[in-house]
């Protein structure tokens, strides 16, 4: 039978003009409902099939093939978060519908919601790729809607200062300031914090490495072991055979945790989340006197313009040109 009740729900079963079988729910208890819909999926099946009529899928089929695709990036879980929180309004949408009125509405809804243009923009851009992709991959749609990203405010870079990391090392309980120390001393990303194993790690060589698919750029990532974070591999060694940062012999799932945001109000730190742990790391080293292209290396970004960020925390380059004006009294006016 093309319906047929499984439960309290009917399911569609037919085959198509070109043999291929169509077998999916109706999502309904109401038998007219369901056979509405069968009508119609049927009618479409044989318009394609004998009219040569493209094919109309929906939001939730290029979400999961999205998700098929782009399994293996590191930002699939981010992925994941913002695609759960957009369903309420794609959810079941034929790509084809979904146009600039509608992306206005979860631009007004998103901001509602009290989030930052950079935030927004976050969620356009992942609409945005998998419309893209639908066009011009897959062929599932003639042509992506245009949408316009929301202007952001530049922020200034949230950084410690050696005073503060030290009041904040000090407030942390033991396993999270392991993980914020080591972090302190090699920028790496959380993610790369809480999955470090022993055998990425050379003690004899001071160095440990970030493999190609856990880096967010997909490069392999050098990271050379200061005396900082050498000290810190010795405490951590003997509590796991495996992973090297843990808490009660398990690994850390996640370090921004309760613990993480009492350890920051009794230390007196505001506007600071653990990432920016990784630009402290970096804007210590430009204040040093790492050059950018070193920085880009050591940090394994993929680009130079996320290393420019921190370019205006040094100006050593540009001393000896300032150095061009001594004596010139430019601060005096001579006046006959």
């Amino acid at each position: 039978m093309s319906l047929a009740k499984r439960g309290n729900i009917w399911w569609i079963d037919f085959t198509t003009p070109n043999g291929q079988r169509i077998r999916r729910s109706t999502e309904t208890e109401n038998k007219t409902q369901a056979q509405e819909l069968h009508d119609k999926l049927k009618g479409e099946m044989w318009r394609i099939s004998k009219l040569g009529e493209k094919p109309k899928y929906s939001w939730n089929e290029a979400v999961v093939r999205w998700g098929k695709e782009t399994s293996h990036r590191t930002t699939a879980w981010e992925d994941a978060g913002k695609l759960r929180w957009l369903d309420k309004f794609l959810n079941g949408k034929p790509l084809e519908d979904i146009n600039r009125s509608l992306i206005e509405r979860i631009i007004e809804a998103k901001l509602a919601s009290g989030c930052s243009n950079a935030t927004v923009n976050r969620n356009l851009a992942l609409i945005r790729a998998i419309l893209r992709k639908a066009a011009r991959e897959w062929e599932w749609l003639d042509k992506p809607p245009a949408i316009r990203m929301l202007k952001e405010q530049k922020l200034r870079v949230r950084y410690l200062t050696r005073e503060e990391a030290a009041r904040l090392l000090a407030e942390l309980p033991e396993h999270l300031a392991a993980m914020a120390g080591f972090t302190l001393a090699t920028g790496l990303r959380a993610a790369n914090v809480t999955k470090l194993q022993w055998n990425q790690i050379d003690l004899v060589r001071r160095l440990a490495w970030v493999h190609p698919d856990q880096a967010k750029a997909r490069k392999a990532i050098p990271v050379p072991l200061n005396d900082d974070a050498m000290a810190i591999l010795e405490m951590q060694r003997g509590k796991s055979n495996e992973w090297v940062f843990t808490y009660k012999s398990h690994p850390i799932l996640q370090p921004s945790s309760r613990a993480w945001r009492k350890a920051l109000k009794r230390a007196d730190i505001e506007d600071f989340c653990w990432h920016s742990l990784r630009h402290t790391w970096a804007s210590w080293h430009i204040q040093g006197g790492t050059p950018l292209y070193v920085l880009q290396e050591m940090g394994g970004w993929a680009s130079s313009e996320m290393v420019r960020r921190y370019a205006h925390l040094s100006a050593d380059h540009l001393a000896p040109f300032a150095a061009k004006l001594n004596g010139a009294n430019t601060t005096q006016c001579n006046i006959e």
